[in-house]
């Protein structure tokens, strides 16, 4: 069997609500609860680590938060922190948010830069650039959540769970919300993890063997060379296979 009949196979298996669960964690679970842009960002941001701590996390925010003021956040939030970021960043980010939510909406942003140049990476720095001009907040470990501005592919990171969260928003599927216009489908970018990584590689689908944005990118085509329209629909098998070590 060749490749592509092999993930069309595994793409439909996981098409199933099933494959989302309290038995079968991922971050989406949170977000699906909400259904709602601001709060699948910050479940998708949040989205590095041990899975069972990620869920863990972000079960124990209060998003009810995004609406109240300065100061009810900073109180609420005073000792929440996941890993490489403390309680002033993850503060920082819902006050950041909620000022962004007055006067636009991440769409909206994501157009913005999108519509130069049809790509989801200067998307991407539109909205990245917006949430750091309502609440400028500079640590290590804010840095690491939001991302950079990215201006270069080769060796700068993939934007996982950017991209993660792009997928959740434009497609609408058994797993992805699809809350966004689905005109961005075609140009989205695999959400390239170390797991993705590694089965794209063992599967022949990548050969650049540095973990970057440019790998993601790569391994992108190669997919829209199975579905042109829709090349991230492969994105949960893959994780899935490298994730249940089916290789």
């Amino acid at each position: 069997m060749d490749i592509k009949k092999r993930l069309d196979i595994e793409v439909e298996k996981r098409n199933s609500i099933n494959e989302v669960s309290a038995d079968r964690l991922d971050p989406i679970l949170v977000a699906h609860r909400y259904k709602d842009p601001t709060i699948s960002l910050i479940c998708a941001l949040f989205a590095y680590g041990n899975v069972k701590q990620i869920v863990k996390f972000l079960d124990s925010l209060d998003f009810s938060l995004l609406q109240k003021s300065d100061e009810e956040i900073q109180k609420a939030l005073s000792e929440h922190y996941y890993r490489f970021q403390k309680a002033e960043d993850v503060i920082a980010l819902f006050i950041a948010l909620k000022r962004l939510n007055k006067q636009t909406t991440l769409e909206e942003l994501f157009s913005k830069g999108y519509d130069k140049n049809k790509s989801v990476i200067e998307g991407i720095n539109e909205m990245i650039s917006f949430i750091n001009s309502q609440f400028p907040h500079a640590t290590q470990g804010y840095n690491f959540l939001i991302s950079k501005v990215t201006t270069k592919t080769k060796g700068a990171g993939a934007l996982k769970r950017w991209m993660m969260f792009l997928r959740w928003m434009v497609r609408d599927d058994n797993i992805d919300m699809g809350l966004w216009s689905d005109r961005y489908r075609s140009d989205l970018i695999i959400p390239l993890d170390t797991h993705t990584f590694n089965v794209s590689l063992k599967l022949g689908l990548l050969t650049r063997k540095t973990y970057d944005l440019q790998a993601a990118i790569e391994l992108t085509q190669t997919l829209k060379s199975f579905d042109k329209n829709d090349p991230m629909k492969y994105d949960f098998a893959l994780y899935r296979i490298g994730q249940e070590k089916l290789l």
